[in-house]
């Protein structure tokens, strides 16, 4: 658990609003949502406050302070495939498991595929890139050796996808993750078809659909344009911040969509005409949006 999550259970443990906690160590309220979202720490000095409100130690408050990603954003090894695009393309992407993918958008006319790891030393010959281009189209199969178990890839792969801005109309991408990033991310469409047990959306410009049978944890930094939930029997819970504006539209057969803010029922206050659209679609499934 990283520590915005763990300061948000802490809180709302002990019974107290983000107003609440905010006055008593003497910050404004953005500042704990900031905190609760992963989007800043407090300096040691509120630390030392969060450990006294809360009957705890500074050393196990403090060892939850990093975000996890700071954890997996320096890894030893890589292998770095690179392909020179000169045309707005189609993107199929088939990842497979990993532990960490990021998708964003680059400023030059190259698709990138990085692979990268702590524990994987030949990462290079473990894992490699098939291209098959077609027409408009270009087909990417990341292919692991048969020496590789799903579940080392899952525990121990970092990939990042870059896409060419200018070059980029419509993305697939396939793949089963514990953390999906979709960041600074600009085209037309992004489709991701798979598990991820916590996914980021942050700066991301254009239409993106995420397709799972299982639950998702959603935090949205930034968006302009559509980002569509379809499942079956599952839930999302999106994290959103208060002050976005954006539409929530219900697209699904038997799904319900329901807006909170600190734990109780709350309403959207963005307007009825915004661009920006959160929707559920898919089959018996619940869109909760969380206001931060």
């Amino acid at each position: 658990m990283n520590f915005g999550q763990k300061l948000k259970d802490i809180r709302k443990a002990q019974g107290l609003s983000q107003e609440q906690l905010a006055e008593k160590i003497g910050v404004s309220r953005q500042a704990i949502t900031k905190w609760e979202t992963g989007r800043g720490l407090p300096d040691m000095e509120n630390m030392m406050i969060l450990a006294e409100i809360f009957k705890t130690t500074l050393d196990e408050l403090v060892s939850e302070a990093m975000p996890e990603h700071q954890t997996v954003t320096a890894p030893v090894w890589h292998s770095e495939t690179v392909y020179d695009v000169d045309m707005r393309m189609h993107f199929d992407i088939h990842i497979g498991a990993a532990n960490r993918l990021t998708v964003c958008s680059g400023d030059d006319e190259k698709l990138r595929v990085d692979f990268a790891s702590e524990t994987m030393e030949n990462i290079g010959s473990l894992f490699k890139v098939k291209l098959d281009e077609k027409q408009q189209k270009l087909d990417v199969d990341c292919i692991k050796k048969d020496g590789v178990s799903r579940y080392e890839a899952a525990d121990a792969l970092w990939v990042t996808i870059t896409l060419p801005k200018g070059f980029t109309a419509h993305c697939e991408v396939a793949a089963s993750v514990h953390e999906l990033c979709l960041t600074d991310l600009t085209l037309d469409r992004l489709e991701y078809d798979g598990d991820a047990q916590r996914i980021l959306v942050r700066n991301c410009c254009g239409g993106i659909d995420l397709t799972s049978r299982t639950d998702y944890d959603i935090t949205v930094d930034g968006l302009r344009g559509c980002l569509d939930i379809n499942q079956w029997k599952a839930t999302a819970i999106l994290h959103i911040s208060e002050t976005a504006d954006f539409r929530v539209q219900n697209r699904g057969r038997g799904c319900q969509v329901f807006v909170q803010k600190d734990g109780d029922p709350a309403e959207i206050c963005g307007s009825e005409n915004s661009e920006n659209i959160l929707s559920v679609s898919g089959m018996k499934s619940e869109l909760i949006v969380d206001l931060v």
